[in-house]
């Protein structure tokens, strides 16, 4: 069993959801569900609590993990997550990189799914 980061992963933060009609996804996520909106950016973005985690809804511009559902886990330091990660046997994807709200970086785990590490600024 490998020991945890050093970089310090605090908590899962938001579970990533890309959708096509970011008014729609909205609607259903806080009508149908009731999630209540804590942030929303356009198009690009919206944060929906989520009991603990939360639930955010991710426009085109905004979809660092692709169109698939991803964890992002929120670190410390990314840059040093990711090369612990990486010496796990986790791939990158993309980044670091500087987003509109926080640094982050996409990587695989070595099953092949899909995670983000994000720090805000």
């Amino acid at each position: 069993m490998t020991s945890p980061l050093e970089a310090g992963v605090s908590r899962l933060g938001n579970v990533l959801v890309p959708v096509e009609d970011m008014d729609g996804a909205i609607a259903f996520y806080s009508g149908a569900l009731g999630l209540a909106v804590r942030f929303r950016d356009g198009d690009r973005f919206a944060a929906l609590d989520g009991g603990g985690v939360t639930v955010a809804l991710v426009g085109a511009a905004e979809r660092v993990a692709g169109d698939v559902t991803a964890p992002s886990y929120r670190v410390a330091d990314v840059a040093l997550a990711v090369r612990e990660l990486t010496g796990a046997g986790a791939e990158v994807v993309q980044g670091p990189e500087r987003g509109p709200h926080e640094v982050r970086a996409v990587l695989r785990d070595p099953s092949g799914n899909v995670l983000v590490l994000y720090a805000p600024l």
